[in-house]
């Protein structure tokens, strides 16, 4: 095949996402710090499906209009710094092609590396040893060995042979890939894209795993956002004609349980009240059919609810403030701290759930002001929002963000928030706060390895300081205390812990007291997080 059209980069695309799919838990694995969030392949697996969802219905010939569709998907569902990256690569491929029908193998190659150029140009302090080396060299050896008539197939090949080396060789580029004998996981992402887009090319689209399919609804089901479809019926059984099955009161519960979330049942007599949340209604109201008929069926689309709710609310506050905070959070505690602070929008994600360029945009718009200061509170969440400032397009709205890489510097730049001053003003007095904050965390180990030095044993508790591991306990209360205890110097003053929804206010208050004896020049300050993943979040100031 010496050239491509849009039909044929379509297919690529999106059996190089695919093929990502099929192996982000592998990704996920890959990640160096043995913390229960590693999330690199579910980050770029979810930025890849959401472009791969953009050209999925097109028929478009064009292989630019292709591109730049795929790439404005990805860019709206970039999530995570390596999502973050690999939008930016495409961004820049389809920059290349946008004006081509058809490309050969000299603009594939050099449509990968002004990918390289647009990616490396995105990163504030690029890295080496991640997937912006893997694109680089890769793409360089490319370019090189590209020439007139030569193949796709041979072109892609050359592609991911010197990926695949390359990949090898980021251990020899950052010590703690080495020393946790892994290569870096954002770039064997990268390889199986690529793996993926070659497949397609050699007629070997690849598809989604069934089994991965599966377990993906099953998780969505079992999540606590709304989602999908809220379902009311009443069956009567009385109505139980000879073809229908025998109605057991537990049985029929179990499997509404799942295959829905949020299930609540009401038997009285022969009438069977239900109230669920699903993804799949169809297969709820044909199950239930089995055992009687039905008084009353109700199905609502939630999503379409709660766009119905947002889109009211912009409606009927026409006007624009002049300022809005919007800050990330998890956890009901969290979430209600930011907004006693003053937050105007909460985007829902953390550790274990990176929101979305869009999420972003979308909240910066629902604040409806004239300056909106977006504060990440995670330093993996710190390139989405910076993008979605970057793509606001809203006339009379300025987006900036506070790149707060921790739940308490994002408090701590909340606070010096003052609506009496300029905007530029705000936003050096919150950015200044993030220096005066010393973070930490606890979390525990899932695996055994050695970072630093230090030994990690799996299950025993992390202690965490600017995303640095310094420490590692068997007891969660021996862990915190050491973790406040090394952040605490003769400047300090007050000592916020938060606990999160697998710790408890006790065992806090506990440890507090202990450090009080300690350090009695130290105010204690115990807050209720709920937060997942992570026992306590801890600042000192």
């Amino acid at each position: 095949m010496k050239s491509i059209d849009g039909e044929m980069l379509k297919k690529m695309l999106i059996s190089g996402a695919n093929n990502l799919y099929n192996h982000y838990p592998e990704v996920d694995a890959l990640n160096v710090f043995p913390v229960p969030d590693g999330d690199t392949g579910i980050n770029m697996n979810l930025t890849l499906s959401s472009g791969a969802k953009e050209i999925s219905n097109r028929s478009d010939q064009s292989a630019g209009i292709i591109a730049t569709i795929f790439s404005r998907g990805l860019l709206m569902g970039a999530r995570g710094n390596s999502g973050v990256i690999t939008s930016q690569i495409f961004r820049g491929f389809a920059q290349f092609i946008k004006e081509k029908e058809e490309i050969n193998a000299i603009d594939l190659a050099d449509a990968f590396v002004n990918g390289k150029d647009v990616a490396y140009k995105a990163v504030m302090r690029p890295v080496e040893g991640t997937i912006l080396t893997v694109i680089r060299e890769a793409a360089f050896v490319m370019q090189e060995q590209a020439k007139p008539g030569q193949s796709i197939e041979d072109s892609m090949s050359i592609l991911l042979q010197e990926a695949k080396e390359s990949l090898k060789r980021t251990p020899e580029l950052l010590p703690l890939l080495k020393e946790a004998h892994v290569v870096d996981s954002g770039g064997a992402g990268l390889v199986y894209i690529i793996e993926g887009m070659l497949s397609a090319v050699e007629g070997n689209f690849i598809a989604k795993s069934e089994a991965l399919v599966e377990e993906a609804s099953k998780k969505a089901l079992s999540s606590e956002e709304k989602q999908g479809y809220e379902v009311e019926f009443i069956l009567n059984t009385s109505l139980n004609k000879e073809s229908k099955k025998q109605f057991l009161e537990k049985r029929f519960i179990s499997v509404l349980e799942s295959h829905s979330m949020n299930v609540k049942v009401s038997v009285e007599g022969d009438e069977i009240k239900v109230h669920l949340e699903t993804e799949t209604p169809g297969h709820i109201i044909t199950y239930a059919h089995n055992f009687g008929e039905f008084n009353m069926i109700k199905i609502q689309n939630l999503q379409k609810d709660l766009q119905k709710e947002e889109s009211l609310d912009l409606e009927t506050k026409k006007e624009l403030d002049e300022y809005a905070i919007v800050a990330t959070s998890v956890g009901k505690g969290l979430d209600q701290l930011f907004k006693d602070l003053g937050v105007t929008i909460i985007v829902s994600g953390g550790q274990t759930m990176n929101p979305s360029t869009e999420d972003f945009i979308a909240a910066i718009k629902k604040a409806n002001a004239h300056h909106v200061f977006v504060l990440p509170n995670n330093s993996n969440i710190v390139m989405a929002a910076s993008q979605a400032c970057d793509v606001i397009d809203d006339d009379g709205v300025e987006a900036m963000v506070v790149p707060s890489k921790t739940i308490l510097q994002g408090i701590s730049a909340t606070m010096m928030f003052n609506p009496g001053v300029s905007a530029d003003e705000n936003y050096m007095e919150m950015k200044n706060a993030l220096k005066s904050v010393k973070s930490g965390s606890i979390t525990y180990s899932i695996k055994d390895t050695e970072i630093d030095g230090i030994h990690i044993t799996k299950n025993h508790f992390m202690e965490i300081h600017d995303g640095k591991i310094i420490g590692c306990e068997k007891s969660r209360p021996s862990a915190l205390e050491n973790l406040v205890a090394s952040l605490i110097d003769e400047n300090s003053s007050v000592a916020t812990i938060i606990y999160g929804e697998d710790a408890s206010e006790d065992e806090a208050n506990k440890v507090a007291k202990k450090l009080e004896k300690r350090f009695p020049e130290v105010e204690f300050d115990i807050r209720e997080g709920n937060q997942p993943v992570y026992a306590y979040y801890v600042g000192v100031e």
